[in-house]
């Protein structure tokens, strides 16, 4: 069987346990198709005969080219030879390990069978450092030897447009036309304007097996906002990216493209990528969750009045998040464009601080307990991500700090936002968070980051993965940008 059947998750509808059954669920097709995820979040994939599927399929996998791990999300070779894939290696092949648990089809290409893979070192067949799957496997199986499941959902924010890939490249993607005008938040008329591309989004995603929990007009012109129904983390982390896909696909088809960059213009909100998470026991109970006997008048030993509906595992991985936050910000924040978000803070919804509170979403991590919700919804949503995240390492950063939190019993590091002001972020009584990614890959990259430390993300894969935000920030800062141009070339 291969490698990926042996770190069971929640499995899609028909999922095959075995080769006999895949052979079976296969029969009448002639191909079917691959893909798994770069660190920017991209699907890098293809057809394959379903004979050659299913000889790696019966084996370790099959062999893809490891520079999807020495480019950029533009085909762009790295600019300093990175851990994975490089000049002195050959940009050798890597192992692709076929997940078969994530089988579902694509509906809107002919139901061809699909599947997502992990990428593996072809020498040790162990997942490389900077695979965002197996980055985040490895972080659930941390939680596993606990019995502890982590659960999470993602709700996604991101601009419609009335455009094609065609028509962005001959606009040098300026003057782009949005797909409704307005700011109509929770509109039910706007939905109107484009009701098949609205309504399809949700319908493909159910045959998807992609299932969402709600799905709106958002403030802005042409925004959405989609929330994804809650499951394990892995499932969660591939729906995410593969909503992504289902998104840009079903807009192609509709001429719309929608774009899930994190600040498209500077004058209105961003789009977020607001990440919802929880720890579950082997019996399903919320880890985070009160005991009956405390539901009344709280936890008396709560550090403030905002954590007392929360568990004491509950208030250390809260902890541990905050604790982490400012050392881990490139995989919650990893493009330039996500840290100008940011910089507008509250007034465009934006967290910018080291900061939590009870259903507060002026909070970097808002606290969602009773008395607003039953026991078993306790939950914490961290709101620094972006749509533009990847998901797999946002997860992954959450989890793991979470867990570290836990394990080391971390005390809050200070008052809930409900009490602090705007001058204790100037006094420095609040930690900011980095407002570039300049900043934040510094300081990931420091040799006393808590990204450095095993338990979290470890050497490799800081160097690997902040190699690529030290290209990216290269990038940025060699190019010359409109607003440059406008303000200095007629009167500097």
């Amino acid at each position: 069987m291969p490698q990926e059947t042996q770190n069971p998750i929640s499995a899609t509808e028909n999922a095959p346990s075995s080769i006999s059954e895949l052979q079976a669920l296969l029969r009448n097709d002639i191909k079917v198709k691959v893909a798994g995820i770069d660190v920017d979040g991209v699907l890098r994939g293809k057809y394959m005969s379903k004979d050659k599927f299913l000889s790696a399929a019966s084996s370790d996998g099959f062999n893809f080219c490891s520079v999807i791990f020495g480019w950029d999300i533009h085909d762009t070779v790295y600019s300093k030879e990175l851990l994975i894939s490089n000049r002195a290696n050959g940009y050798r092949d890597l192992i692709a390990s076929i997940d078969l648990s994530t089988y579902r089809r694509i509906p809107w290409e002919n139901n061809v069978p699909f599947f997502l893979v992990s990428f593996l070192d072809p020498d040790t067949k162990e997942p490389i450092c900077a695979d965002p799957r197996g980055v985040l496997r490895r972080v659930v199986a941390k939680a596993q030897t606990k019995d502890w499941k982590c659960i999470a959902g993602c709700e996604y924010e991101y601009f419609q447009f009335k455009e094609t890939p065609e028509s962005l490249a001959r606009k040098n993607f300026r003057d782009l036309q949005p797909l409704t005008s307005g700011m109509h938040g929770y509109s039910l008329l706007r939905t109107q304007l484009n009701t098949e591309y609205f309504n399809d989004l949700f319908d493909e995603s159910v045959k998807f097996q992609v299932p969402l929990e709600g799905h709106h007009t958002e403030t802005g012109p042409g925004v959405y906002e989609t929330a994804l129904a809650y499951t394990d983390a892995v499932r969660m982390a591939d729906n995410a990216i593969l909503f992504k896909f289902l998104a840009k696909s079903v807009g192609m088809k509709r001429g719309v493209v929608p774009s899930f960059m994190a600040k498209p213009w500077g004058n209105l909100p961003g789009c977020s990528g607001h990440i919802h998470v929880s720890l579950r026991d082997a019996n399903g109970k919320s880890i985070f969750a009160l005991p009956e006997d405390q539901l009344k008048t709280g936890r008396p030993d709560a550090q403030y009045e905002d954590t007392k509906f929360l568990s004491q595992e509950g208030e250390w991985f809260l902890a541990g998040v905050l604790d982490g936050l400012p050392d881990v910000m490139p995989t919650l924040v990893p493009t330039i464009n996500g840290y100008k978000r940011l910089v507008g803070g509250e007034a465009f919804w934006a967290p910018n601080a080291v900061t939590y509170g009870y259903d507060s979403r002026a909070a970097s991590v808002r606290i969602i307990s009773p008395p607003s919700v039953p026991p078993s919804a306790t939950r914490l949503e961290v709101r620094v991500p972006g749509a533009d995240m990847n998901p797999y390492f946002a997860l992954s950063a959450i989890f793991a700090l979470g867990l570290r939190g836990i394990e080391q019993k971390l005390r809050l590091p200070g008052p809930p936002v409900s009490q602090l002001s705007q001058e204790d972020k100037k006094n420095g009584k609040v930690r900011m968070l980095p407002q570039s990614l300049e900043a934040a890959t510094e300081r990931m990259m420091r040799p006393k980051s808590v990204a450095r430390e095993e338990a979290v993300f470890g050497n490799d894969f800081v160097e690997h993965f902040g190699g690529t935000r030290q290209h990216e920030v290269r990038l940025w800062n060699e190019a010359v940008t409109n607003w440059e141009v406008e303000r200095y070339l007629e009167l500097a």
